[in-house]
């Protein structure tokens, strides 16, 4: 068996969502140079629902991979669905992870949700901490 799925493969070599929202309503960086993936996650919203997303992704296949796939998952969602995604969910769409690779999607489902903070922040809008990674103490992040 390979060690990366033809999906992760197609999401490395043609990612879906490059780039920047310039006038972005949250945005989210997650990641750790020491570690070599840096994920950063810009959202447009409109009503609720993430009409737009971008990533910037500084990392391997898998972190570049996980990043395309989980903007894709979320586009076109309202907030609360774009809450619910884990990182489980990223790896199965891509048809699998390498076990030493996981933390990239894992990276992924963190920097969507600290967009959604920031843009919960921004906006003044309350909201369960719980529901959000705790990125100052990341083990990601700072591990």
């Amino acid at each position: 068996m390979a060690l990366y799925s033809e999906i992760v493969m197609d999401h490395f070599t043609h990612p879906r969502n490059v780039g920047v929202i310039e006038d972005a309503d949250g945005v989210g960086q997650v990641g750790n140079a020491k570690c070599g993936d840096i994920m950063k996650i810009y959202l447009k919203i409109e009503k609720d629902i993430i009409v737009d997303v971008k990533f910037e992704t500084f990392g391997c296949g898998s972190a570049i991979a996980s990043s395309s796939m989980a903007t894709e998952m979320i586009k076109g969602k309202p907030i609360s669905e774009a809450l619910q995604l884990t990182n489980k969910a990223v790896a199965e769409a891509l048809d699998g992870l390498p076990a030493h690779k996981l933390h990239c999607s894992v990276l992924a489902e963190e920097a969507i949700k600290s967009a959604l903070k920031d843009y919960y922040d921004r906006n003044g809008i309350a909201y369960d901490k719980s529901q959000f990674p705790d990125c100052d103490n990341c083990v990601h992040c700072h591990g």
